[in-house]
């Protein structure tokens, strides 16, 4: 069954107790595990605690590292220099995968029995890829190139989500609308998860305000609480204003309570990853101000607090690549939706199949995990753009992991101390979030002559 890692059929050499699994699926999965694996070694690489772990416990260290020619005491393998060359290798493989399956519609062509396939060979490529970057000479050069371009991966990697974000605003809105027009408990539930969605919203500000501010002091905070608040305020009145309501009848509250619980999460992420700010007490000694003081008490285990939060942070990282993947996301980035015609209103409108290729699925047992061949009849998603997603949080991840413009004091056990570069990052990210979706609102009466759809 090992043999089979090399086809098409990798899920044979799971056991026969796992649940079936669609073909499209798996191979979602298996990329993604790529992802993952390679995510925990930037992690590892950025530790200065298993580092000197293994010098420690491994014996020969010294002499293991001069035979690998990785410096002295490994030096080429730890810090922010080895996660920028581990991430070039997974970005190229993504990058190559995305121009080599642009334009497939057909699950039956060559191009998509590699994508769908040949696992252990795309395992042994992406290795060969992320440790010949390792041999790329003059490296300061290519650091300093590399940084801008992950830099601007990453950026492009955020502006896609908050796109989607956006537009899932608007689709919860239509589709739940769209079930009003026959029963009126579609009505009912739009406005609990309204009042819901507000009543979180001004919780969060609240709390923020009394946590993160204090009588004297405290400046940045004030002003940043006192804006984001206010941004949430006027789109909330451009949803519900009459030119809006004339233009675009789907408008309304949910998606503003949408965006602005997640300018108060963005709000609330950045003023936790800003440096602390210090003053002199009574007695002469620093004190931390502008925080919340059992803040302070969670932070004493650091080991626990970083592996949690990294955790749970690339878990997340994790979903938006899959979420955003789907038929669906990249057909709302080209612009392209559902009319409200066709719209059918559901509870959980997110978890549509992704295509109805589905109706005579093909399934094929080789003594290992059922296999579902559900694109038999064409694909159901976007290879290329799916690709081109994961090269894009191969780069998030590689600036988020070194502190963005912070890598050159970067520790994965200072992650949630706090850097000025990811405050601003989130802070703008925030800002960006409400450009977008005052554009939807406002785009169709700047330009009346043009047809929106959202």
């Amino acid at each position: 069954q090992l043999a089979c890692c090399c086809g098409t059929a990798a899920c044979s050499l799971c056991c026969k107790c796992c649940p079936k699994i669609k073909q499209s699926t798996s191979t979602r999965f298996m990329y993604a595990l790529y992802f993952i694996l390679v995510t925990i070694i930037c992690c590892v690489m950025m530790s200065t605690t298993v580092a000197n772990e293994m010098k420690t416990h491994i014996p020969f260290y010294k002499q293991m590292c001069k035979g690998i020619q990785a410096g002295e005491m490994c030096e080429k393998l730890v810090g922010y220099s080895a996660v920028y060359k581990v991430c070039f290798g997974m970005a190229c493989f993504f990058f190559l995968f995305f121009l080599f399956t642009i334009k497939i519609n057909s699950s039956k062509s060559c191009r998509a029995y590699i994508h769908n396939g040949f696992w252990l060979i795309k395992l042994i490529v992406l290795a060969a890829m992320c440790s010949g970057a390792f041999f790329i000479p003059d490296q300061d050069t290519f650091l300093n190139a590399w940084r801008y371009v992950g830099a601007t991966g990453g950026f492009l990697f955020i502006a896609i989500q908050l796109i989607l974000l956006v537009e899932f605003a608007h689709k919860w809105n239509k589709n739940w609308t769209a079930g009003a027009n026959h029963k009126q408990v579609w009505n009912g539930l739009l406005a609990l998860v309204t009042l819901m969605l507000y009543s979180i919203a001004v919780a969060a500000l609240v709390l923020m305000a009394l946590f993160y501010t204090r009588s004297e002091g405290c400046m940045y905070n004030k002003v940043l609480i006192g804006v984001n608040g206010g941004l949430c305020l006027l789109v909330s009145l451009v949803a519900i204003s009459p030119c809006v309501q004339n233009r675009q009848p789907h408008s309304g509250l949910l998606q503003s309570g949408v965006i602005s619980c997640y300018v108060m999460y963005l709000t609330f992420s950045a003023l936790s990853s800003k440096p602390p700010e210090t003053i002199l007490d009574e007695n002469n000694r620093n004190i931390t101000v502008c925080v919340p003081e059992f803040s302070q008490g969670l932070h004493r285990d650091e080991n626990l607090v970083t592996g949690l939060g990294t955790t749970i942070l690339f878990g997340c990282i994790l979903y938006s690549c899959l979420t955003s993947t789907t038929r669906a996301s990249s057909e709302a980035l080209k612009g392209i939706y559902a009319t409200a015609e066709t719209e059918v209103a559901r509870c959980c409108f997110c978890c549509v199949p992704d295509g109805d290729a589905d109706a005579e699925e093909h399934v094929e047992k080789r003594g290992g995990q059922t296999v579902v061949y559900d694109e038999k009849k064409g694909t159901v998603y976007s290879y290329a753009y799916f690709h081109f997603v994961f090269f894009l949080a191969s780069l998030y991840v590689m600036m988020t992991v070194t502190h963005w413009f912070h890598y050159e004091s970067a520790q994965i056990e200072k992650f949630f101390t706090g850097t000025w570069s990811i405050f601003w990052i989130k802070m703008v990210s925030c800002w960006v979030c409400v450009g977008l979706y005052l554009w939807t609102l406002i785009a169709p009466l700047c330009c009346t002559t043009r047809e929106f759809s959202v």
